[in-house]
């Protein structure tokens, strides 16, 4: 239970997240924004890790595959690709088609096992609910 209320916390979140990130880029530029944001979220994780942690950095090092330290990577384009989609389609539009996208995503990596994911069985059931979420936006977008 405590896991759904997270994940529910952390599409709130993500979604505020766009709708502010997109205001701060109407005033300033794409780039200046996305560096804010990314700036932003180093203070504060340095302030977390230097109260609550204080794990050494090298302790990086020790990650098996290192391309998974492309994680700061990928939050940079997640930034630039959310205020680009809710300028141009609003965040309801947008926040829709963003998680039909990791739904999929997230469905593959499972289905082959990408990445050291455990490997999961087809489930048709799983297929069709994406296809429902799918036929969802279609609706919400028809005008």
């Amino acid at each position: 239970m405590i896991g759904i209320i997270i994940a529910l916390i952390s599409g709130a979140f993500m979604s505020i997240q766009g709708v502010f990130n997109t205001g701060v880029t109407k005033g300033t530029s794409l780039w200046v924004s996305t560096c804010w944001v990314q700036f932003s979220a180093l203070v504060v994780c340095l302030i977390t890790w230097f109260i609550k942690d204080k794990e050494s950095f090298t302790t990086l090092m020790r990650v098996d595959n290192k391309y998974m330290l492309l994680g700061g990577v990928i939050g940079a384009l997640i930034t630039v690709t959310v205020i680009e989609s809710m300028d141009s389609l609003g965040p309801a539009k947008a926040a829709m088609l963003i998680v039909i996208s990791q739904l999929i995503v997230a469905y593959l990596i499972e289905l082959f096992g990408i990445f050291g994911v455990e490997k999961q069985p087809f489930e048709w059931r799983k297929v069709f609910g994406m296809i429902i979420a799918i036929v969802g936006v279609v609706l919400f977008k028809w005008e």
